[in-house]
């Protein structure tokens, strides 16, 4: 068991730096650092305050039978959002995916639909476009991109997805959940 690989995956979910859960468990970022890499091994009493300010009991931190895998996912489990005014539909492909680190939606975007502005935040987007064209704007630059065709970029910037079709167009739109 890779005890700093979950010790920092509880942390980065908590958003916090190393630094923040050092201050909070009186521990230094050095030594937070190494336990992440497991170059150190804590204390069970260490260990323990750790869990507690990530939230997490210990029973469920060592609990592998909670990494759970699901592989199929019904259709009828996806919940469906539709923005009249911009002219986009929203179908979320897992329905509990932003308690994971990834969250993968499909967007279907009308005729001159947009997709809503985003902020800058440390999230990661891949998008495939399944069918018609779409621009993207990222800060002051933009991005086109086809049907078969992708992106994939970080989101440090204001970003804005727009229809560039006369018609319908698809995306799986793939984005890493911002507190990574």
């Amino acid at each position: 068991m890779q005890i700093g690989k979950k010790i920092k995956r509880l942390r980065l979910k908590k958003g916090l730096t190393q630094e923040e859960l050092g201050e909070r468990t009186d521990l230094s970022k050095g030594f937070i650092s190494q336990l992440e890499r497991d170059i150190n091994s804590p204390s069970i009493e260490t260990l323990f305050s750790i869990l507690n300010v990530l939230g997490s009991k210990p029973k469920d931190f060592f609990d592998d039978e909670q990494t759970r895998t699901k592989v199929v996912y019904a259709t009828e489990e996806q919940t469906i959002y539709e923005d009249e005014e911009k002219n986009y539909k929203l179908r979320w492909l897992i329905s509990e995916s932003n308690e994971n680190e990834m969250e993968p939606v499909h967007i279907t975007l009308g005729r001159n639909g947009q997709f809503k502005q985003f902020e800058p935040s440390l999230s990661e987007t891949f998008i495939y476009v399944l069918q018609g064209s779409v621009k993207l704007t990222l800060g002051k630059q933009q991005y086109t991109a086809s049907t078969g065709e992708s992106i994939y970029f970080d989101a440090s910037d204001e970003h804005l997805l727009e229809n560039e079709s006369e018609s319908e167009s698809k995306v799986i739109y793939v984005v890493t959940n911002s507190y990574l």
